[in-house]
């Protein structure tokens, strides 16, 4: 009797642990809603007073003449900084013609006020030089900034930090998409796919009229692209996923998630691993229009869900001419293999026979301020760890070759980010094909930013380019059995 009273009591102890447990976990979700509902409140303001307009008050034109002698004045448009704009908005009303520019050279497709970069090697976000970001903010500092306009207050900082920590646990269904992957899939291939997929996970934030539910968009994809990345990486090493960490800052959490070995619980990242993590971040966090943002907002402009978006914006990054540079990168110096052999390789090159990925850049045709960032980062983490690395030995010298060499100086042909970066990831243990994936991560806060930005700018309208058609006239439609057999092709039947 005295047995069984025991064990009730011990019972009854353990319900009443666990009815503590419970209310304590009850309450704390309840903080948490309490804080988000705060934490919402007080930024879609801010976000509301970030629209870009640009002032088209000022009554400057250009003038067009066209073939037929007509003269049309195009209104001359101007930013807070960078080159002028014409107008051309009305041009096809006025004229009845369309512009060509493959590739979009010359044209602005939106107005932004999140990064600044242009051809003199200067890059800023939101008004601050990346230089000065690099050596005095942390990675959150900057997610705060290019999201909410202004560098954040401690108070401010804190709250951030943990609202983008409640969003970095994934669906246990979404942990099952993962093992549809074969186990050497590249983590790319993954992250477009899961990405996308997150939309089928979040039904109570795509209602992308609703500012606060993009705002709940933004946050939640911030805090779960390091850990989808991660899961990417362990996932196709074969590997066992490792959740986030609450009490771990956010890139020390998915250094934690990517490094952490299964048979010891005591693993800690090493300091300088973040440190240097929190600066690559830092830097590859926006660059205004590239093809990756670019492509973002045309899926974003026919009003698809953030989640669609942003993995349309990782597939255009995985490119060897966007984000793939740096993975490709280091076969460029593999196949140089010496500095003897960096003269006949340049040659190559400029004969057109070989593509010297990581050296010249859409925007600047000067130093890129990133890539002398990294170049720098590189020296300093090889001396600190000891590292010895003769293809980085190789890219300095052909630098140094390259811009003595009046072909690529003429064309305004100098190392981007690109050139060093592989070498940076490869020494702080990342394997190559994890080079975008990092790039992704980072670059998805632009992305978020951008995409809002573009939801609540009043000219945005949906991205849809014209074309030269060069194609056949209209044809007759000829029977089958009408038809000849086409120039040079002939069917052999089987007998």
């Amino acid at each position: 009797m005295q047995i069984r009273q025991d064990l009730y009591i011990f019972r009854e102890s353990e319900a009443q642990q666990s009815h503590k447990k419970l209310s304590k976990f009850i309450n704390r979700l309840q903080s948490d809603l309490t804080k988000e509902a705060e934490f919402l409140k007080q930024n879609i303001g801010r976000v509301a007073q970030l629209v870009p307009i640009v002032d088209e008050s000022k009554k400057e034109y250009a003038k067009l003449t066209t073939e037929n002698g007509k003269i049309y004045e195009i209104p001359i448009l101007t930013g807070t900084m960078g080159e002028k704009h014409l107008d051309i908005r009305a041009l096809y009303t006025q004229t009845g013609m369309f512009l060509f520019d493959p590739g979009f050279t010359i044209t602005g497709s939106c107005a932004s006020s999140i990064s600044y970069s242009n051809a003199k090697g200067k890059l800023m976000y939101r008004g601050y030089s990346i230089e000065e970001l690099i050596d005095k903010s942390s990675y959150m500092e900057v997610a705060f900034l290019l999201l909410y306009g202004d560098l954040p207050n401690q108070s401010e900082l804190s709250v951030f930090e943990e609202r983008i920590k409640d969003e970095m646990v994934v669906h246990e269904k979404l942990l099952d998409f993962y093992k549809g992957f074969t186990v050497n899939a590249h983590p790319m291939a993954i992250m477009c796919s899961v990405v996308g997929a997150l939309s089928s996970f979040i039904h109570n934030t795509l209602d992308i009229k609703d500012p606060i539910q993009r705002e709940l968009s933004a946050i939640k994809l911030l805090g779960k692209m390091p850990v989808i990345a991660a899961i990417a990486f362990r996932t196709s090493a074969g590997l066992p996923i490792v959740q986030p960490n609450k009490k771990l800052s956010y890139t020390e959490n998915f250094l934690h998630m990517m490094f952490s070995d299964p048979m010891d619980s005591s693993f800690k990242v090493p300091k300088i691993f973040i440190e240097y993590f929190e600066k690559i971040f830092i830097l590859h966090a926006d660059n205004d229009q590239g093809p990756s943002t670019t492509a973002v907002r045309i899926a974003g402009s026919s009003l698809a869900n953030p989640f669609a978006s942003i993995s349309a914006g990782v597939a255009s990054l995985w490119g060897p001419m966007h984000g793939g540079a740096n993975e490709e990168q280091l076969d460029v110096f593999t196949e140089i293999g010496t500095i003897d052999n960096i003269p006949a390789f340049l040659d190559q090159v400029k004969r057109k026979e070989k593509k010297l990925m990581g050296f010249g850049h859409r925007i600047y045709k000067n130093y890129d301020p990133r890539a002398k960032i990294i170049k720098q980062m590189c020296f300093e983490l090889f001396y600190k760890l000891g590292i010895q690395d003769p293809l980085f030995e190789i890219a300095i010298k052909l630098e140094e070759i390259a811009l003595k060499d009046e072909y690529f100086t003429k064309r305004n042909l100098y190392p981007n980010i690109d050139f060093y970066t592989g070498f940076l990831l490869r020494a702080l243990q990342i394997p190559r094909n994890m080079f975008c994936v990092i790039f992704a991560i980072t670059r998805s806060l632009g992305w978020i930013a951008q995409w809002r930005e573009m939801m609540s700018e009043p000219v945005s309208r949906i991205g849809r380019p014209r074309q030269i058609y060069v194609g056949e006239n209209l044809r007759q439609f000829v029977p089958i059995d009408e038809r000849k057999d086409a120039a040079g092709f002939t069917i052999q039947e089987n007998e």
